[in-house]
């Protein structure tokens, strides 16, 4: 060894030593969160069970590698670990119940969709949603760093990128999907619908704002077009109200209002001669 990668290489030495952690966490919270939606959906799996003691074992199996995440993750005593084990479990059902509203309103709000089966299978919205809910479930119980782990696998996979601590209500549509962003404090309604691009952001980004509500309310039956930008802690959406395309919100919107964005097209006919333009 060359002595003058010693000096570096003792301080890589000592980095590790200081974030030390017992399995590779990315890789088992992904596998950790594909197992349990293939338990919970056999679109996902070959895996077959018969009997509901084999669906037991599983979850049995599910809450010990969760178990071993949480000791990885090295902040929490055993019996901490145990109780949030079994309170993410308790829950396990009734999310699992959210999930099979989210599919069934994304098939009946989609007129692409031909089946339920088809929008668990092929719609990226619904794995965001998915991994989300799961995810949100963990942040609620106070775990560090896992819930972003499963929300950023979600992102990196689909182009959605929810944080954990997002609330959520029932039967919610992500159309396409690609490139939305739903902030920490964002608080969502039932029923409401989401296209491609949509920001629903903070106004401010500043470290000391960390604890506040930042990020805007969407009420329930609210639809929002691609590329429309919502932001703030103050800005609340009201119950059926439409957000048009491109927009730029910063201010409330009350119930059933339609807010749309106003752009100027020109049309030539390409007969006409073109007028030219010197830049000089």
């Amino acid at each position: 060894m060359e002595a003058k990668y010693l000096d570096i290489s003792r301080e890589i030495l000592e980095i590790r030593r200081q974030h030390k952690v017992i399995k590779p966490i990315k890789v088992e919270a992904h596998r950790f969160i594909n197992d349990l939606l293939q338990l919970l959906f056999p679109h996902f799996t070959s895996d077959i069970y018969y009997s509901p003691e084999e669906v037991a074992g599983k979850v049995s199996l599910l809450k010990r590698n969760l178990k071993s995440l949480l000791i990885s993750l090295n902040n929490n005593s055993i019996e901490k670990i145990d109780e949030i084990s079994e309170k993410f479990f308790e829950k396990m059902f009734s999310i699992n119940q959210e999930l099979w509203k989210d599919a069934e309103a994304i098939c009946e709000g989609d007129p692409a969709a031909h089946s339920v089966d088809e929008v668990i299978l092929a719609y990226p919205g619904f794995r965001a949603i998915a991994i989300f809910r799961f995810a949100h479930e963990l942040f609620e119980l106070k775990v560090p760093i896992l819930p972003r782990i499963l929300t950023e696998y979600a992102h990196q996979e689909t182009g959605i990128d929810i944080h954990p601590g997002a609330t959520i209500g029932h039967s919610f549509f992500i159309d396409h999907g690609t490139g939305i962003v739903i902030g920490e404090t964002t608080e969502i309604g039932n029923n409401v619908k989401i296209y491609q691009g949509v920001t629903l952001g903070a106004l401010s980004v500043e470290k000391k704002l960390a604890q506040t509500k930042r990020h805007p309310t969407i009420k329930d039956n609210v639809i929002i077009y691609a590329q429309a930008v919502i932001l703030g802690g103050n800005t609340t959406i009201g119950e059926n109200s439409i957000i048009g395309g491109n927009v730029w919100l910063t201010e409330s919107v009350p119930a059933n209002s339609i807010v749309y964005h106003k752009s100027e097209v020109r049309l030539r006919n390409t007969n006409e001669p073109e007028p030219l333009e010197f830049i000089i």
